[in-house]
């Protein structure tokens, strides 16, 4: 596509949230898209190559801190990347018009915009009931849990693969419920590092499809790249809370709109 230096600066301001807050990357760069008339099959497929690209750099700054729980990352990806493939099957599958299924991407769109945008206000405080409410059970993997965490993965691979919405917010507050002890920087790291894998099969997956944009990925790679990591360089400095409401607020309108 032509060049736009308007999609340069979506991907600076983006990019910068991102690494500000940890929140904020496919739930506000697939909203942007379609802002600027980008379809909805193409701005998924793109937006998700640009997340497995992005927080590709994220994993390797989470993993030198010790950040990751290699564990918990496998026992999702196990459960999301068989779900992404057969979301992409079934989408390929569809045989219907390319108008049908950017309605049916919108409308799913709104409501995992609708989700995130609770799932961020109420973050902190599903974190404490969670640690409230954990007991010994929690301390030691189970084979229930690992199960439920596979279970996690299926529903994160299905809603990423369809939106490329979920897997930052919404795959780290359902995390809380299940290792409520596990520190929250652990937490953060490891669902980056699922992320990539679940980005990246299901991107590939698009472009195959012919839901890429090369030239829009690159425009938004150009600003994300120094934001994310002028944002990073800020993260602490900036009111937290303000700057997750204030995403919370955008992402629920911009749900509702999609919806009704």
């Amino acid at each position: 596509m032509d060049f736009q230096i308007g999609l340069v600066i979506a991907g600076l301001v983006v990019g910068f949230i991102v690494g500000l807050t940890g929140v904020g990357g496919g739930s506000l760069m697939t909203p942007i898209l379609l802002y600027f008339n980008i379809p909805p099959t193409t701005a998924v497929g793109t937006d998700l190559l640009y997340a497995a690209f992005t927080k590709a750099g994220g994993v390797f700054v989470h993993n030198k801190k010790g950040n990751i729980n290699w564990k918990i990352t496998g026992w999702l990806t196990l459960g999301s990347v068989p779900a992404s493939l057969i979301t992409l099957w079934i989408l390929n599958s569809i045989k219907t018009d390319i108008e049908t299924i950017n309605g049916v991407i919108k409308y799913s769109l709104g409501w995992a915009l609708l989700f995130t945008s609770v799932a961020i206000i109420f973050k902190q405080r599903i974190l404490k009931f969670s640690q409230k409410h954990a007991g010994d059970k929690f301390h030691s993997e189970s084979t229930t849990q690992n199960a439920l965490t596979i279970g996690i993965g299926v529903l994160l691979g299905a809603t990423v693969t369809l939106t490329s919405i979920g897997a930052g917010a919404l795959g780290t507050v359902t995390l809380f419920f299940l290792y409520p002890l596990l520190p929250t920087p652990r937490l953060v790291g490891t669902e980056i590092a699922h992320a990539v894998p679940l980005t990246l099969v299901a991107g590939i997956g698009h472009a195959s499809m012919g839901n890429l944009d090369v030239g829009l990925l690159g425009q938004l790679l150009m600003g994300s790249l120094p934001g994310i990591y002028m944002g990073s360089m800020l993260s602490g400095k900036v009111p937290d809370q303000f700057l997750r409401n204030a995403i919370a607020v955008m992402l629920f309108l911009a749900g509702y709109k999609l919806i009704f």
